[in-house]
């Protein structure tokens, strides 16, 4: 049987259609994260990708203002709370382990803790932010399990814990953990060996960049691990895939725990280290990240699979951070229409 040359034709145009097409739709996807940067005058890293497929990568800027030294794939970050979801695989893998249980008082685990509270807060309300501590030396800001405060200081606990019941400090579990991963380019701030660390800037009222030399000063726990893009990227995709933690520890962790109000996303919902919109796990789940400095975002879309992380190193608006992340959470909505 002899084919219709028309047929022929219209079959080649068909799909030669349908490759420009989706040529097209990938430019503009492209061309749409290029305009949320430029516009928010970003100055930073971009990786957005798909299990082993990057669909963007970009650098914008520089890694020092002053000696205009451009920001490469090796730069490295401070990454801010986003360090709290590394420390709360670090507490989960003990758990899995028998080094740990979640329901104990902190007193198992901290003997030497001399505060009167120390018998009625549990390791999983240190690791929701309902435990109520304030400082070591004062009550409670509430009974414990009520509330919800933000807390740095319940996850340099939790370190504390971590190397009471592993014998080890907890920079040596986190350089572990990375290593065994090969997250080659993460450390611990005390682990000096790190080399492309870039400069952290924040805006002053005169629209200059200051440069800000306290950005490590926060525990290491809650705040201040070092990264790259690509590192996160791979942290993203291991945590998501199940290789940090058994299935059950997972959904611990993205289990909501707590609600609080926000100063980015006006109302969130915690799990062990991860946030997210109330009823939005499976859509969107990750955390944002500050240090003086330094912006951050790293969020995972599991019904689609792709992954966002978003570096930056200036920091403007910082009187109301919803400006401060801008770029961030537009990107953040931009991804989350790529399964839609």
């Amino acid at each position: 049987m002899q084919l219709n040359p028309i047929f022929i034709l219209l079959a080649f145009l068909l799909s030669s259609c349908a490759r420009i097409d989706q040529h097209s739709s990938k430019k503009t996807f492209h061309q749409q994260v290029d305009s949320i940067l430029t516009e928010s005058k970003f100055n930073g890293l971009v990786l957005i990708s798909k299990g082993d497929s990057t669909v963007y990568a970009k650098t914008w800027g520089y890694a020092d203002l002053e000696e205009k030294k451009p920001l490469k794939w090796e730069s490295q970050f401070i990454i801010g709370s986003i360090s709290k979801q590394i420390t709360a695989v670090l507490v989960l893998q003990a758990v899995e382990q028998g080094m740990l249980d979640l329901k104990n008082p902190i007193s198992t685990y901290l003997p030497e803790l001399s505060a009167p509270w120390k018998d009625s807060i549990t390791v999983h309300q240190l690791l929701t932010h309902t435990h109520g501590i304030t400082a070591l030396d004062t009550a409670l800001a509430f009974q414990p399990g009520e509330q919800f405060q933000y807390s740095q200081l319940g996850y340099q606990l939790l370190a504390e814990i971590l190397e009471n019941v592993r014998g080890q400090p907890f920079q040596n579990l986190a350089q572990n953990l990375f290593a065994k991963h090969g997250l080659n380019h993460s450390f611990h701030p005390n682990d000096t060996s790190y080399k492309a660390l870039v400069k952290g800037y924040e805006m002053l009222e005169n629209g200059q960049f200051e440069y800000q030399t306290s950005s490590l000063q926060n525990y290491a726990a809650a705040g201040s691990f070092i990264s790259t893009a690509r590192d996160l990227n791979r942290w993203n995709q291991l945590l998501h895939s199940g290789q940090l933690l058994k299935k059950e520890s997972f959904v611990r962790m993205q289990t909501p725990y707590a609600t609080r109000a926000h100063p980015v996303f006006d109302s969130v919902v915690y799990g062990y280290g991860l946030l997210f919109a109330k009823g939005e796990a499976k859509h969107q789940i990750g955390a944002l990240g500050y240090a003086p400095g330094f912006a951050s975002a790293l969020y995972f879309y599991p019904q689609s699979g792709y992954s966002l992380v978003v570096l930056e190193n200036t920091a403007r608006d910082l009187d109301d951070f919803k400006k401060t992340f801008q770029a961030h959470t537009s990107l953040m909505d931009l991804v989350k229409t790529l399964h839609e």
